[in-house]
């Protein structure tokens, strides 16, 4: 099948000149005190494959790129999906939180760096969907996690509002026990007017209902902080999500609903927090935070 470059004005290409592509971008980044991590909804690990990712990934080299909605388990993957290589040709380690529902939402976390531990959320009726990974680096805990969709109506208004609830405890539980916390992932959660582009039409749409939205200002203000607003303030039209309906990507009529978190005393090693619209093969895009170790 043939390959396609993820960037914007995207053609088939050869390995060759996605190299040139991504190259420049990851020489800038190339430095050894700054650990850079990505965050991506993919929107089915095998779908976005064959659109290029193991290509696209090579070139990127984040040290942890945390993919959500998988939609499938390591049984189902290719070796090649499992154990990428980065740009020297050395296999990422790679750990899976899949739904028990086959097909269905789901976790990964590619790593240069093999963590100290990785585990679950630990409450069987989000770890049956696959919602979340933790995995250890020492100083600080990265948590990857799938919030739950609130559905039409909110019908899952309620399971949602208990995921966050059981999210906000374990980094109230991990930043109490003397480590930094990051929570990246899609939060299915747009927290002001600013972060959509029709606020007022989706007032009582999933993912900006006012109970989600309340439950965001719980969690920043316990001390959490959302990096992108913290290092580029209120600018405007920055999305991370858009319908595949209407051209709105094209139209950047979007929401940001994906976030890197971290909680306050992290903040001061934060140096980046970008949001990748270059970046397409998914209706959502890869949001980028450098950390300064």
């Amino acid at each position: 099948m043939e390959r396609h470059d993820l960037h914007k004005a995207a053609r088939p290409v050869d390995m060759n000149l996605l190299l040139l592509i991504a190259l420049p971008h990851w020489i800038r980044m190339k430095n050894d005190s700054i650990m850079r991590i990505l965050s991506w909804n993919v929107n089915g690990i095998r779908a976005i494959e064959k659109k290029g990712f193991i290509s696209w990934l090579a070139c990127e080299s984040p040290d942890i790129l945390c993919v959500q909605e998988t939609k499938a388990e390591p049984g189902q993957l290719s070796k090649e999906i499992k154990s990428p290589l980065d740009i020297n040709g050395v296999p990422y380690h790679s750990f899976w939180a899949s739904a028990k529902k086959r097909g269905y939402s789901g976790v990964a976390i590619y790593t240069k760096k093999e963590p100290l531990n990785i585990a679950l959320l630990g409450n069987d009726s989000f770890d049956n969907e696959g919602r979340t990974l933790c995995a250890d680096y020492g100083r600080f805990v990265l948590i990857c996690a799938y919030f739950p969709n609130s559905q039409q109506a909110g019908a899952r208004l309620d399971y949602k509002l208990a995921f966050c609830s059981e999210i906000l405890s374990l980094c109230k539980k991990i930043t109490v026990s003397g480590k930094h916390i990051l929570l990246c992932g899609d939060y299915n959660i747009a927290h002001r007017s600013i972060d959509l582009a029709h606020p007022k039409a989706n007032e009582e749409n999933a993912g900006y209902l006012p109970e989600e939205r309340a439950w965001m200002d719980v969690f920043t203000g316990s001390g959490f902080i959302d990096t992108f607003r913290a290092l580029n303030g209120d600018i405007s039209q920055q999305y991370s999500w858009w319908s595949y309906r209407f051209n709105a990507r094209e139209r950047n009529i979007g929401w940001r609903i994906d976030y890197h978190c971290v909680n306050e005393a992290f903040l001061k090693n934060i140096v980046g927090s970008k949001i990748r619209q270059d970046v397409e093969g998914s209706d959502h895009c890869p949001v980028e935070l450098l950390i300064e170790e």
